[in-house]
């Protein structure tokens, strides 16, 4: 064909005629992001407000590489600045550096993680990560699951499959709402679960939700008279979601207790741990989390806690064959494999990134010391930071942290109204006075500050910085 329109670099000529242009290309884009991460410390948390190109979205000719790269730079300033040891608001970090090479590789294999004859080797690798993930949850050898784009589409697969067990055939489940299926879940679970259950076809509703004790676990006697109640009035128990490291307070909801209700109740317990299911490589913090080996789905995110780059997931089953008989539809576009099931029959994704590459690259490059050190640290950072604030008058601490999380608030004299004012004018001046960003979510109605100690180079100087702006503001607007 004639490739006169198209720039040298456009492909990778399998003949290597373009090599040198297309290592200038890739030389200056590698060198570009290594000098944004590895100054990310010089520049805010959060940019200012940056403006988009001016250049036409979609140009008529092929535009010169400086020009785009010079608008490339302006974007990538623009972005939001997890790299900052400041950055300690959200459930997002630094990524392993193996993990962003490996997610270029990738890019460049393209493979798809649909079929076996797609990427052969690449989805045999799949199989061999779920399955070391599922050992790693104290599953059993008929395990089973695959990789998803991110947490919630690893919690609507595992309530499609509940649906699926509770309410009979795959092809009619969601038809008869006159059964009242329902899914208990804590009043702090994640809202990708009511999500699924509006999906499924059950309704938004369905989620019952169960009450939490002083710590924003969920209550297990509040969990069994909702069961209980529920069932009395002829509905359908569909599913049980427990949290493993809930999104605002880092609360782990009793796993023992919760599974022998759904034990004695015969319902599908699935255990959310997209969080902090990273507690599972921590020697002194796995036991934190013992009893979920007892769920029959679990959720974990690699791209939280393990820091691969997004993104990164799975959905793990204790019963493999329960995910093959309630889940899998045929594609007869694929070829045969001689008994492997092509993964693309199993997920709710057709076509599908190879996420399994810079997983693995970036467990073989980290390992299990290192993922244990990573863990502690957080936790320490986290327990120290809660302790300091719970001595401090005016600062309401949510609950003990149970994992990397702490959420605080201040608390002056006067309405709560005001109140949630100063904490997010707290926000604010953390953010530009001390370059430590927080986020302001709402807990059981109200505004308060949650630090996530998640990135390797947060010191408790930083932490402390923190700290100094807290008892600047209890001296002005408490003390004072």
């Amino acid at each position: 064909m004639d490739r006169s329109h198209l720039p040298a670099a456009a492909f990778v000529a399998p003949d290597g005629s373009n090599r040198a242009a297309v290592e200038d290309l890739t030389h200056r884009i590698v060198e570009l992001a290594a000098n944004w991460a590895s100054t990310a410390g010089a520049r805010s948390p959060l940019p200012d407000d940056g403006s988009l190109p001016d250049s036409p979205v979609i140009p008529e000719t092929a535009r010169p590489v400086d020009d785009i790269l010079a608008e490339l730079g302006s974007l990538v300033d623009g972005s939001m600045n997890a790299a900052h040891p400041g950055y300690i608001g959200h459930m997002d970090s630094i990524p392993a550096t193996i993990s962003v090479l490996g997610e270029l590789l990738s890019a460049e294999l393209n493979n798809n993680m649909l079929s076996l004859e797609m990427s052969p080797l690449l989805s045999r690798l799949e199989l061999a990560v779920v399955d070391a993930f599922a050992r790693q949850f104290g599953f059993g050898p008929g395990a089973g699951g695959v990789l998803t784009s991110g947490g919630s589409l690893a919690n609507l697969q595992a309530l499609a499959v509940a649906r699926n067990r509770a309410l009979g055939d795959a092809a009619w489940a969601a038809l008869d709402r006159n059964r009242r299926p329902a899914i208990f879940a804590s009043a702090q679970a994640h809202a990708s679960i009511r999500k699924a259950a509006m999906i499924l076809g059950v309704g938004a509703e369905a989620v019952i939700p169960v009450a939490v004790d002083a710590d924003y676990r969920m209550d297990p006697a509040a969990l069994e008279t909702a069961v209980a109640e529920h069932l009395a009035a002829g509905g359908v128990a569909m599913a049980m979601v427990a949290t493993v490291g809930t999104t605002i307070t880092g609360s782990i909801d009793p796993l023992p207790p919760i599974a022998e209700i759904a034990r004695r109740h015969g319902v599908w317990l699935h255990v959310d741990a997209a969080y902090g299911g990273g507690l599972a490589f921590s020697k002194s913090a796995a036991p934190l989390i013992a009893g979920i080996e007892a769920a029959d789905s679990i959720t974990f995110n690699p791209q939280k806690w393990l820091y691969v780059a997004k993104t990164c997931a799975c959905v793990l089953f204790r019963d493999n064959d329960t995910l093959l008989q309630s889940f899998r539809i045929d594609a007869p576009y694929m070829a045969e494999t001689n008994g492997f099931v092509n993964l693309g029959e199993l997920s709710l994704q057709g076509t599908r990134h190879a996420e399994v590459l810079k997983l693995w690259l970036t467990l073989q490059h980290i390992g299990r010391q290192g993922f244990d050190s990573l863990i502690e640290a957080g936790i320490g950072h986290a327990t120290r930071l809660a302790s300091q604030l719970a001595q401090r008058s005016g600062v309401a601490v949510a609950c003990r942290p149970q994992t990397n999380l702490v959420c605080f608030r201040l608390v002056p004299p006067g309405d709560e109204t005001e109140a949630d004012r100063l904490n997010a004018e707290l926000q604010r001046a953390l953010l530009a006075e001390a370059r430590i960003f927080l986020s302001l979510p709402r807990l059981l109605g109200r505004r308060w500050l949650r630090a996530v100690l998640l990135n390797p180079y947060t010191e408790w100087a930083d932490i402390q910085r923190l700290l100094d702006k807290v008892d600047e503001f209890r001296a002005r607007f408490i003390d004072g």
